[in-house]
């Protein structure tokens, strides 16, 4: 006769009827969706448990360990941890519990989708001159293990959200310049066409701002199996927005002023720096 060993742990009646009534919702058992809920429903509470392991005791100490390693990661000196620490440091806990619930309470995978965040994308503190705001990429920062696409997407939904209760912004559109030195095959696979679709969609389709160019530097011969799947889901009038300028910038620099751009993106000012454009956007 085998012999079972482990650690068992007693369920409880109300806790055996919570995961019953999960089989059985129907939508009169959830909150709204357009505010915050005044209380989780019981049987969400459970679905907490059972799916991402949380308890009150738990998620006190994920918050307190989130908040450790996001010091920790700042005083190193990096500038894209300082860039977390400023947009994040002082929120609430409610904020740091969205990030540790999307990574099922791995905390550092909570900290690398909050660098997601603060890192992508980058914003100039000046306007270009024709008015518009500039958003920075720089591929080369991006690890797609930890931050993906898709999450890379929602950081640019939440911060074009913000910049755009300036009406001079609404007006004037915004410009994109992605810096592809450093894109690596990897990267490149680890795209997905539905996820450049969505891309596409959002610069013409689904979001409410004006998108009025797109500036690739520095993409090696690669790029290009990336790109000609985009080219197909664009219409005429973005395929005509956007410059692909490789490693001859004499065109680039006829749009931006090499004085406003950070040197990692072949300006002539200091090397980007998240942590200032996060205490401008989040202040």
């Amino acid at each position: 006769m085998a012999v079972v060993s482990g650690t068992f742990r007693m369920v409880s009646e109300e806790e055996q009827a919570l995961r019953a009534k999960l089989e059985h919702l129907t939508v009169k058992d959830h909150g709204p969706v357009f505010r915050p809920c005044d209380q989780i429903p019981d049987h969400t509470v459970q679905k907490a448990k059972d799916e991402l392991n949380e308890t009150d005791e738990k998620r006190v100490s994920a918050v307190k360990e989130l908040r450790g390693i996001i010091k920790e990661k700042a005083d190193s000196g990096d500038d894209l941890a300082k860039g977390v620490q400023d947009t994040f440091g002082d929120n609430p806990d409610s904020v740091l519990v969205r990030f540790i619930r999307a990574r099922k309470y791995e905390v550092n995978r909570a900290y690398e989708l909050m660098k997601g965040y603060a890192g992508y994308p980058g914003i100039l503190s000046s306007r270009d001159k024709y008015g518009r705001v500039v958003l920075l990429f720089n591929i080369e920062n991006w690890d797609y293990e930890e931050i993906t696409f898709d999450e890379i997407l929602r950081a640019y939904c939440v911060i074009l959200e913000k910049l755009l209760q300036n009406e001079e912004t609404q007006i004037n559109g915004f410009c994109i310049i992605e810096n592809f030195k450093g894109f690596t095959m990897q990267q490149a696979s680890g795209i997905k066409p539905t996820e450049l679709k969505k891309m596409v969609d959002m610069l013409q389709d689904s979001f409410p701002a004006r998108f009025k160019a797109v500036h690739f530097i520095h993409q090696p011969w690669y790029f290009t199996t990336t790109y000609n799947v985009v080219k197909p889901l664009m219409k005429s009038k973005l395929l005509e927005r956007v410059f692909v300028h490789g490693d001859e910038l004499e065109n680039y620099f006829k749009e931006f002023d090499a004085e406003i751009l950070p040197s990692d993106f072949d300006g002539k000012g200091p090397k980007y720096d998240g942590k200032v454009t996060a205490t401008q956007l989040f202040d």
